[in-house]
Formats: C-alpha cells, structure tokens, sequence
C-alpha cells in the first residue's frame, strides 16, 4: 500500500484535512476541540481519589 496516496481526516468530523487548520478541516471544527479541552469534554479516567480540596467538574450538557 502506497501511504502518499492516504488522505488525512478532520479530527472532528472526518472531512478532508485543510493545511491552514491541520489535524482540522476548519476553524469551526479547531474550535470544537478547543472547546471540548477547556469544558472537560476530554478527561483521562483514573482510579484516583479526587482531592478533597478541589472543586468537583460538573458536566452542564449532562445534568440540567
């Protein structure tokens, strides 16, 4: 298999990749990331205690 001929996907939505925005295809979908960072939309699960002086995250698109 020729590997040059592979086409890189959007990270978001699996359109074709634009240079300007790579791994993204747009500005949009760069901003959904983004967004998914800063809300912890993307977490690493652990069998970790949270810190009892931390504030617990709560997820508002899950909990009315």
């Amino acid at each position: 298999m020729n590997d040059n001929n592979v086409k890189a996907k959007c990270a978001i939505c699996e359109k074709p990749v634009a240079a300007a925005y790579r791994p993204f295809c747009s500005k949009r979908c760069a901003d959904v990331d983004l967004n998914r960072w800063l809300t912890t939309g993307y977490r690493v699960h652990t069998d970790e205690e949270p810190d009892p002086g931390e504030p617990i995250p709560i997820d508002l698109e899950n909990n009315p």
